[in-house]
C-alpha cells in the first residue's frame, strides 16, 4: 500500500484525514454536500499511514450519523469490479469497519451491505468479523452456504477452509455453522476446526530456531543465516545468547561485537547492551563509525535500550553528533534524562521537526520526553506537531505533552480533542477540557451515553460530570 496523500491541515479534507476533532466540528458547519464528499473520500481512500493501529472507523461512523450520510458511494466502492482484482484488505477494510459501527448504531442499510459483501466480496472475512459482533444468529446462518461455497469440495479447498477457520478473528459464525442443522455444512465446518487445531499442535512440535544446548557460536551462525535470507534475527538471537552464554564466553562475545560478521556483531551488541556490559558503549560507538548499515542500525537500537546512568552520561556527550547516534542520544535523554537535560531534549525536538517534518519517527520519543520533563518552551513546537502530523497516535502524544507543558491546553486544544479519532486522546480531553465551554458539557454527556465509546473514556467523563463517582 502506498503512503496516502494527505491534504493540508487547514482544509476540511486534511482535518478529516488526520482524524482531528476539528474535522468533525468543521464538517458540521460546512455545506452538507461538501462535508459528505470529504468524508466519503476518507472512508474510500484510507488516509492512515499505519491502518492496522490507527483508529478512524468510529470517528467516521459518528460523522456519517451526524450528517445523515447515505451509503451509495461506499456500496459502489465495495462492489466495484476492482474488488475482484485487488484483494488487499486495506482497500476495503476501513469502509467495512465504518459499516460495522453504523450497524451497531442501528443503520439497517449498513448491516445489509455487510451481509451482501460477506457473501460476494473479496475481503469477505473482514465483513464476517464485523457481522459476528453485530448480526443476529439468523443473519449469520444465512451466510454459511455462500461462504463455504468459496472453498471447493476437494483437498485444496478443505485446506483453505481450515486456514480461514483457524485465522478468523471472531469465531462466533464458525461455531454457529458447526451446529448448523444442515449436515453438509456442519460436518464440513467441524472438520475444518479439527484440522486447524491439529495444525497448531503440529507447529508446536516442530519449532524452528535455536535448541537447548546450542553454543554461542551456533547462535551467531543462526543470526547470520537469517541476515543472509534478509531476515534480521539479532533481537531473538540476543535473547538466545542470554540463555546459553556464561561468564567464560564474554571474550568471544566482545570479539564478535568488535569484528564479527554482521549477524554476530548485531547480536553481540544487542546482548551486551541489554546486559549493561561495561564495554558496550565503546563498541556501540565503534560500530556506528565503521560498521555496515545493518550493524550501525543495530548499534543505535541497542544503545536506546540501555538503562544505566552510564548510558545517560554518554548520551549527553553524543547528543550533538550529526549522525544517527547523536539523534538516538537525544531520544535517550528524552526517556531517561533529568531536569538539567531539558535544553538538550528541546534542541533535539526542534531539530527533528526542522529536519524531518512533523511525522518524523523520532518525534514519538522526543514529544513524550518534552512532556515528561515539563519543558514549557516546547509548547509551540508541540502545537505544530499536533496540528500537522498525519499520525493520530503522534497527535495524541503531543496532546499529552501539551497537557503537561501548556497552560492554555484545557481551554484550547483539549476541547477539540473531545472529538478526536483516538480514544486515548478523548480520554485525555475528558480529564482536562474546561467545562466553561458549553460544547464541552454537551460533548461529555454524549460520550457518557454512547454505547460505542470506550470504557476508559466514559470513566473519565463520569469523573467530570460527577466527581463523587468512583473512577475505577
Amino acid at each position: 500500500m502506498f503512503d496516502p496523500v494527505i491534504a493540508p491541515s487547514g482544509t476540511l479534507l486534511g482535518l478529516l484525514q488526520r482524524g482531528r476533532g476539528d474535522g468533525t466540528l468543521h464538517a458540521l458547519t460546512a455545506p452538507r454536500a461538501e462535508a459528505l464528499a470529504a468524508l466519503n473520500h476518507c472512508v474510500l481512500s484510507d488516509p492512515r499511514r499505519d491502518w492496522q493501529v490507527e483508529n478512524r472507523s468510529l470517528y467516521y461512523a459518528r460523522l456519517f450519523l451526524d450528517l445523515g450520510g447515505e451509503l451509495d458511494d461506499v456500496a459502489a466502492h465495495l462492489f466495484d469490479p476492482e474488488d475482484a482484482l485487488d484483494a488487499d484488505e486495506s482497500r476495503t477494510g476501513l469502509a467495512l469497519a465504518v459499516l460495522g459501527h453504523l450497524a451497531s448504531y442501528g443503520r439497517r442499510d449498513a448491516l445489509a451491505l455487510l451481509r451482501r459483501y460477506a457473501a460476494t466480496g473479496a475481503n469477505w472475512a473482514w465483513a464476517l468479523d464485523e457481522l459476528a459482533l453485530r448480526d443476529d444468529d439468523s443473519g449469520l446462518r444465512a451466510l454459511a452456504a455462500p461462504v463455504l461455497a468459496r472453498f471447493a469440495a476437494d483437498a485444496e479447498g478443505d485446506a483453505g477452509l481450515a486456514v480461514a477457520v483457524r485465522d478468523a478473528f471472531e469465531p462466533r459464525p464458525w461455531r454457529l455453522w458447526a451446529q448448523d442443522p444442515r449436515p453438509s455444512i456442519a460436518a464440513r465446518v467441524r472438520a475444518a476446526q479439527e484440522t486447524g487445531s491439529f495444525d497448531r499442535w503440529q507447529r508446536q512440535l516442530r519449532p524452528t530456531g535455536p535448541r537447548p544446548g546450542w553454543s554461542v557460536r551456533a547462535v551467531f551462525e543462526w543470526a547470520q543465516q537469517g541476515l543472509d535470507r534478509g531476515a534480521a534475527l539479532d533481537v531473538p538471537a540476543a535473547r538466545c545468547l542470554a540463555a546459553v552464554a556464561g561468564p567464560a564466553d564474554r571474550t568471544e562475545i566482545l570479539l564478535a561485537a568488535r569484528q564479527g560478521d554482521d549477524g554476530a556483531r548485531c547480536t553481540a551488541l544487542r546482548y551486551l547492551a541489554d546486559a549493561g556490559d561495561s564495554g558496550a558503549l565503546d563498541l556501540i560507538e565503534a560500530a556506528v563509525c565503521d560498521g555496515s548499515a545493518p550493524v550501525a542500525e543495530a548499534a543505535v537500537a541497542a544503545f536506546e535500550r540501555m538503562r544505566g546512568a552510564g548510558a545517560v552520561d554518554r548520551a549527553r556527550g553524543w547528543v550533538n553528533r550529526p549522525d544517527p547516534l547523536g539523534a538516538a542520544a537525544g531520544r535517550v535523554l528524552a526517556c531517561r534524562g533529568e531536569a538539567r537535560d531539558r535544553d538538550l531534549v528541546l534542541a533535539a525536538l526542534r531539530e527533528a521537526v526542522r529536519g524531518e517534518g512533523p511525522d518524523a519517527p523520532a518525534l514519538w520519543t522526543l514529544v513524550d520526553g518534552a512532556g515528561r520533563l515539563g519543558i514549557a518552551c516546547a509548547a509551540p513546537v508541540l502545537r505544530h506537531v499536533y496540528r500537522e502530523t498525519a499520525s493520530s497516535h503522534l497527535r495524541g502524544r503531543a496532546a499529552r505533552a501539551l497537557a503537561a507543558t501548556d497552560p492554555s491546553f484545557p481551554a484550547g486544544l483539549a476541547v477539540e480533542c473531545l472529538w478526536d479519532c483516538e480514544e486515548t486522546t478523548r480520554e485525555l480531553a475528558a480529564r482536562h477540557a474546561e467545562t466553561g465551554d458549553t460544547r464541552v458539557v454537551e460533548r461529555l454527556r454524549r460520550l457518557a451515553a454512547d454505547p460505542a465509546e470506550e470504557a476508559e473514556v466514559q470513566t473519565a467523563v463520569r469523573s467530570r460530570i460527577n466527581p463523587d463517582l468512583p473512577t475505577v
